[in-house]
């Protein structure tokens, strides 16, 4: 079972989500939560997997949360709820360790897709809204000094890996470019998260844009469209 956090200050909004995660037999809402400070609470006794965590809530807002919730042992996936206009918002969430977005207009069938990935860890969500984000992302930073040292860990063929998981490829893309089983790929990516420290590979997206190891393009939508 994925255990699942909702929250979000708008009741209507929190209950959609709530009730449309519970009808899957494979998620269980475990709980859910009005602001930020309460979503910590609620993480802290409950232990889910995912949180579903809105940007813009009264006292401790979503960011912070999430940094917050990140940063425990525990450390669940935060899956960020946007309505897109709140992009310098989501940027930060970036930073705080959030995992990935979903736009609040989602369909039901792409709500249960997105925490199924988010939960396995295993892919990028919503490419048209994340490659969005995190090329603008990375336009706004310049690569660190420090990273370059954590990637001189990977092998070349993890390199390799971690360029193409940038590009937004899943694993069997990745393995169809590198003529490899998909659980090779699965293997390097693993090792690779484990060298550079990261939880997912949104994370890992984040790093090879900052290492300079990726370069955003200068013109045209990151999202391809």
């Amino acid at each position: 079972m994925i255990r699942v956090v909702v929250a979000d200050d708008h009741e209507v909004v929190r209950g959609g989500f709530a009730g449309l995660l519970a009808t899957q037999p494979d998620i269980e809402v475990v709980g859910t939560a009005a602001d930020g400070a309460a979503a910590v609470r609620v993480c802290a006794s409950s232990s889910p997997d995912v949180v579903l965590m809105d940007v813009r809530m009264p006292g401790m807002d979503g960011i912070e949360a999430t940094r917050l919730l990140t940063a425990t042992a525990a450390h669940p996936r935060v899956l960020i709820l946007t309505t897109f206009d709140l992009d310098e918002y989501v940027y930060d969430a970036i930073r705080a360790g959030a995992s990935g977005f979903l736009l609040k207009d989602v369909r039901a069938e792409s709500l249960f897709d997105a925490v199924r990935v988010i939960a396995a860890g295993e892919a990028l969500l919503a490419p048209t809204v994340t490659r969005r984000l995190i090329g603008e992302f990375a336009r706004q930073h310049r690569p660190s000094s420090t990273r370059p040292v954590a990637l001189s860990a990977l092998t070349p063929r993890e390199t390799q890996v971690l360029r193409l998981v940038a590009e937004g490829l899943s694993n069997p893309e990745i393995a169809a470019r590198l003529v490899v089983t998909e659980e090779t790929v699965k293997t390097h990516v693993s090792r690779m998260l484990t060298k550079l420290a990261l939880r997912d590979r949104t994370q890992a997206v984040v790093a090879a844009y900052e290492t300079g190891l990726v370069v955003p393009r200068v013109s045209g939508r990151a999202d391809g469209e």
